[in-house]
């Protein structure tokens, strides 16, 4: 099954890639690495907003993560056409808009880790930063950015 029809088979579909809002661009190429920058877990009217836990529990923390990520396969897709062209996940990097006192980011960033693993497998299993910010950009739960490994 290719990480595609996978996505179709836990119902989730990729939105289009959203254009840079600001002075950077959506992924940058160096060999067989592609770096693709923060994506926020907002798809049309989906969005999840607000600090952890206080104004956004840790299961919708969860969702938003997932979502983010979806934002970000979308982006691999614009870039090289489709998910089959990825190698490896290299690298997940996670942030959390999360009160002080919060300390669960690794299991709010599990939403986008698990995913991954889901959609590529053993390939999906990559390293990892989850940490907790004082804010992140429009309010949004969680952001998150990807290195993947593509075919040359």
């Amino acid at each position: 099954m290719t990480p595609e029809e996978k996505l179709a088979s836990l119902g989730l579909e990729l939105p289009e890639a959203a254009a840079p809002v600001g002075s950077y661009v959506n992924a940058v190429r160096s060999g067989n690495l592609l770096h693709i920058s923060g994506g926020l877990p907002i798809i049309g009217d989906e969005k999840y907003l607000g600090k952890v836990p206080s104004e956004c529990d840790l299961e919708t923390a969860q969702k938003a993560a997932r979502t983010a990520l979806l934002t970000r396969l979308a982006v691999i897709k614009a870039e090289v056409g489709s998910l089959d062209q990825v190698t490896r996940i290299v690298s997940l990097s996670g942030f959390v808009n999360a009160e002080p006192d919060f300390t669960a980011h690794p299991q709010v960033i599990n939403g986008a880790s698990d995913l991954l693993v889901e959609v590529f497998g053993e390939a999906g299993k990559h390293s990892r930063a989850a940490v907790g910010c004082s804010s992140l950009p429009l309010g949004v739960s969680v952001e998150v950015s990807l290195v993947v490994e593509v075919k040359a």
